[in-house]
């Protein structure tokens, strides 16, 4: 298949173009600018790019189309609300108008359950991408991922840091959140089994490894794999955590935020039966993710 993926350059982005192209499929790169040499890549401005006619050139003779674009801050170039919403929905219907056989979207788990922007911005673009199958214009399936562990991962790296600290001070929300990661790789070997699946499988799917976990046990899990002793764990004091959320609020670049606390507040599991079952085989296990992925 020639296929479009947005956001080729990013973490999730990166692995599923490799696993495409061992596929025997042609990527193009939708990209925030093209350097020079780079073959089958178009250039995107996701926070401008918010009309149909921006896209229909990019996507005309195209047999799918992939969305792995996701930011977790809002900034004045790259407003949260455009790229998360408005870009999507714009490149949704310009599939639509195209007729583009197949369209994935990578949004995120939980969402639902949010009112974080980052989590109604992701919603909007999934409603509308459900209004278009709904109405018979479009063939989609939405990927929504708990967290997604792997090598290049800004998360997961912040994750394995953490496991290497012999004490660590982590906020109440970050022990507490009950999550279920994913490895990398089978994220993307499920996007291309989809690829080949017809019809599309309908409804959301959650994409989760196959157990839940703690993220305070998730951490400490991956200071076992690094070979080291259990590390000793305190607690952030409640007011000490909304303060540094308070600070991290008024730092774009942070990803320590408020709305971060909200989001690990709510429940990021499901069963992992229609992923596997997509995947065709049992995900990777939490406590083998770091042997299996970080390389």
């Amino acid at each position: 298949m020639k296929i479009l993926l947005c956001g080729a350059r990013g973490f999730v982005g990166s692995h599923l173009e490799r696993a495409l192209v061992r596929a025997g499929h042609q990527v193009i790169g939708g990209v925030s600018s093209v350097r020079a040499g780079e073959r089958d890549r178009v250039a995107v401005n996701y926070a401008r790019d918010v009309q149909m006619a921006d896209w229909l050139p990019r996507v005309r003779d195209v047999d799918a189309v992939i969305n792995a674009v996701g930011i977790l801050r809002s900034t004045s170039g790259r407003p949260i609300t455009a790229v998360h919403t408005d870009a999507p929905k714009a490149l949704f219907d310009a599939c639509a108008e195209a007729g583009v056989p197949r369209v994935i979207q990578v949004s995120a788990l939980g969402i639902e359950h949010s009112a974080t922007q980052y989590a109604q911005t992701k919603l909007a673009a999934e409603k509308h991408l459900q209004g278009l199958v709904a109405s018979g214009r479009l063939s989609a399936t939405i990927l929504r991922p708990s967290i997604v562990f792997g090598k290049g991962g800004d998360s997961s790296a912040l994750f394995v840091n953490l496991a290497k600290l012999p004490v660590a001070l982590l906020p109440g929300p970050v022990i507490d959140a009950r999550v279920q990661p994913v490895a990398v790789t089978d994220l993307a070997d499920a996007v291309v089994n989809l690829l080949q699946t017809s019809p599309q499988p309908p409804g959301p799917l959650p994409c989760v490894g196959p157990q839940a976990v703690q993220l305070g046990d998730f951490i400490a899990s991956l200071r076992r794999q690094l070979g080291h002793r259990p590390a000793k764990v305190l607690r952030l004091p409640d007011v000490l955590t909304t303060l540094s959320a308070m600070m991290g609020d008024m730092v774009s670049a942070s990803p320590w935020s408020s709305e971060a606390v909200d989001l690990l507040k709510q429940p990021n599991v499901a069963s992992p039966a229609a992923f596997e079952a997509v995947l065709g085989r049992s995900g990777v296990h939490y406590s083998r993710l770091l042997a299996e992925t970080w390389h």
